[in-house]
């Protein structure tokens, strides 16, 4: 028996439909659809609800009802069996706050770690809390962003961000089949254009970089300059870049090791560096001292460079209203919207700490093969290759 097409059933009248093997679309006088499989369990004939259409695609109504049908066929009740899976699969809600106590010792700041689940508290709970992790997709996420998208963009963004490090982390423990769907949801979002960011914590957005970071190649090579190039290039911390010394460099494996004390999450972290920051390096080697010990961006005195030169070399290059710390965020977003690398790559690119100490101390390793083709991407874009698509490989 051929079954329904998507036509019939977006046409379908008020009655019942047949799917075959006991799936039908039933259509309501008022219009309403649902879907409904008609099995034998236990010598009775049974009905059972797979949901709206407006909820379950016609795909998804089959995909359910085999699921049934096997129940059943094992003598088991289908709404009861699934039930139970279901509850084997957090909440949106539950999964938050999971995370939230797993990373919580992670945040120096109590205040930050508090308004991160606020936040989620005020503008997804309502909406997603109840809903299990594995069921969530763009469109879901879309009706949380809308209602600040326009009034609240920066919240939006951290909601954003939120959402996505609920879903990664729920993929990694096993409760979804995929990461957070960035792609799907960015091209949800990207025709409802957001007011530019102001005030004097934004960041620039990663469109201006390439023709930013051309602006600072073209200038007289100051140290200030090539330390600004080696912290868009590398996606570190000011203090990480300002406080960076020689024999943090290995050459050979052109890799930036940062030791724990220096790192904001107190865990050493390596950054692969690209041939264009090893040539930021060859650069600085050329307009100072190289010594044991020696600062690689030395200020005045040989004292380590300042947060306000850096700041200075944004300005005057062109980048007057954003922050050095913006970029960072700008990268996070340049991978978000304009690449499928995973989640994980990106956040182990910022030292970002993960949930599980043992699977961090895993993928920080693991993923370093990774974050040098990631690295390599954003190298490519900010030295013009805006009109490719990165993907992961």
């Amino acid at each position: 028996m051929v079954g329904l097409t998507a036509v019939e059933v977006r046409n379908a009248k008020a009655g019942r439909h047949a799917d075959g093997k006991g799936l039908y679309l039933l259509v309501k006088p008022s219009g309403a659809k649902s879907w409904v499989l008609r099995v034998q369990v236990g010598g009775r004939r049974r009905d059972y609800g797979l949901g709206s259409l407006d909820l379950v695609t016609l795909q998804e109504a089959r995909d359910r009802a085999l699921e049934y049908r096997k129940a059943a066929k094992s003598g088991l009740d289908p709404s009861l069996e699934r039930k139970k899976a279901q509850r084997t699969i957090p909440t949106f809600e539950e999964a938050a706050r999971r995370y939230h106590a797993a990373v919580r010792a992670s945040w120096r700041n109590g205040k930050h770690a508090d308004q991160w689940l606020s936040t989620l508290q005020a503008h997804v709970f309502p909406t997603l809390g109840s809903t299990h992790v594995h069921q969530i997709d763009a469109p879901m996420v879309q009706s949380v962003l809308l209602p600040i998208w326009l009034t609240l963009p920066e919240t939006a963004r951290r909601v954003r961000q939120r959402v996505g490090s609920v879903l990664d982390y729920a993929h990694g423990q096993g409760w979804r089949a995929t990461e957070t769907p960035r792609n799907a949801i960015n091209s949800l979002m990207k025709r409802i254009k957001q007011p530019r960011r102001g005030g004097g914590f934004a960041a620039m957005p990663y469109a201006e970089l390439p023709a930013f970071m051309g602006r600072l190649e073209k200038g007289s090579p100051t140290v200030g300059r090539l330390a600004l190039q080696f912290l868009i290039l590398t996606a570190a911390r000011s203090g990480e870049v300002r406080g960076a010394l020689w024999e943090e460099i290995d050459f050979d494996k052109a890799q930036w090791t940062i030791p724990a004390a220096r790192m904001k999450a107190g865990e050493a972290h390596s950054v692969p560096l690209t041939p264009a920051a090893v040539e930021v390096l060859r650069q600085v080697r050329e307009i100072t001292t190289v010594r044991q010990g020696q600062p690689i961006f030395p200020g005045l005195k040989g004292q380590p460079l300042s947060d306000a030169t850096l700041a200075k070399v944004l300005r005057v290059g062109g980048g007057g209203a954003y922050t050095v710390h913006g970029m960072r965020s700008a990268f996070r977003d340049w991978i978000a919207e304009q690449t499928t690398f995973p989640g994980d790559w990106a956040e182990a690119a910022l030292a970002h700490t993960l949930p599980n100490k043992v699977e961090a101390a895993y993928k920080r390793t693991k993923f370093l093969d990774q974050r040098r083709k990631l690295m390599e991407a954003w190298a490519d874009y900010l030295g013009g290759a805006s009109n490719v698509l990165k993907l992961a490989s």
